[in-house]
């Protein structure tokens, strides 16, 4: 009974362990194998070393990817971050009608990406209903779809779009978090409403904002879908729109897939994902670390305060004892003194006698 009952943690744990090994570590172990060498589909694998890093810094589409990944995050953790704090300011008060917004901020985000990217496309199309209404307006048609600089404005904008509604709900949590009572003391000491958003509300949700950089961050770099269904997968003109995800399924896909490449190209990109998400932990973890410090020397000053109580609670004991005991002595005296007295009378008598 006794080692069922310690191996049963195990036992459940076995079903999530199997499938983060088969599904997560195994891939990862064996993309960075591949990534030393020539792997070709159906063709034997030949070890080249870091021949394949080495072609990275030579390819020009690496640069452009890199620059699309880069563009991303600048435009998209300011607009990501800020917009659904905004937003869930604006919702987190009752009124009448409120759930109504709040589902339809949400929709977005439980949309396919396939859909509503096809349905984008068809609105920034050169004949599109931005387009024609551009050129109703008295103005010249843009290319939306089939210029590099345009295609990233417009997934940036349809990224933010379904993204607003889900980093809203984490801000609405971490809202929640926060005391009333301090909206109120501030408010009376005559703070206004732009203080109170920039002293109160942000540091109440550093954490989340914290946490929603690092997600934006690392999904910025990772972004594929919309620029795949903006440009059909071409990646805009000679290529030059396409992101990291987009290079990488393009040089490892086909019977003549560089398997070996688009691995090295995988383990670049883990290295570029995985510094937002380490710099949050140091973030937080350095948080932690300073209010552990300030607990400990609020706890060590406590201590010191209750020793010094203790001690002048016993000196004053100390001291009320001893103003006790003297008129005790000094009731004591005069009657010794009357005890004895009556003695000296019959010594007397003795020694006349």
């Amino acid at each position: 009974m006794k080692l069922s009952r310690h191996l049963t943690p195990y036992l459940l744990l076995l079903p999530a362990a199997l499938w983060v090994l088969v599904f997560s570590l195994w891939p990862f172990l064996n993309t960075i194998v591949l990534s030393f060498t020539n792997a070709r589909p159906l063709r034997p694998a030949g070890f080249v070393g870091l021949e394949n890093y080495a072609k990275i810094l030579d390819d020009p589409q690496v640069g452009y990817a890199l620059v699309t990944c880069a563009v991303y995050v600048i435009a998209c953790v300011p607009l990501l971050t800020f917009l659904p704090l905004l937003l869930s300011l604006l919702i987190s008060k009752w009124m009448p009608g409120m759930s109504f917004f709040r589902t339809v901020y949400y929709f977005p985000v439980i949309a396919s990406v396939v859909v509503v990217g096809i349905i984008w496309s068809w609105m920034f199309d050169s004949r599109g209903v931005v387009n024609q209404s551009i050129e109703f307006l008295g103005g010249t048609g843009i290319d939306f779809l089939t210029n590099r600089w345009w295609i990233l404005v417009v997934s940036i904008l349809l990224t933010t779009w379904k993204g607003l509604g889900y980093y809203m709900v984490v801000y609405l949590a971490a809202l929640g978090n926060i005391g009333r009572d301090l909206h109120e003391a501030a408010a009376l000491d005559g703070a206004g409403a732009w203080r109170r958003f920039w002293s109160i509300t942000v540091p109440g949700v550093r954490g989340a904002m914290l946490l929603i950089s690092a997600l934006i961050t690392t999904s910025a770099m990772r972004i594929f879908s919309e620029i795949y269904i903006l440009t059909n997968g071409s990646g805009g003109p000679g290529g030059q729109a396409m992101s990291l995800v987009m290079l990488i399924q393009r040089k490892g896909s086909g019977l003549d897939g560089q398997l070996g490449y688009a691995s090295a190209l995988s383990v670049m990109l883990f290295f570029l994902t995985i510094g937002p998400l380490l710099l949050t932990a140091f973030l937080n973890n350095g948080t932690d670390i300073a209010a552990m410090r300030t607990a400990a020397r609020q706890r060590k000053a406590h201590k010191k305060a209750l020793r010094a109580a203790r001690a002048r609670a016993r000196e004053g004991m100390a001291a009320r004892g001893t103003r006790t005991s003297q008129p005790e002595a000094s009731q004591a005296g005069p009657a010794t003194s009357s005890q004895t007295s009556p003695a000296q009378p019959t010594q007397n008598t003795e020694a006349q006698a």
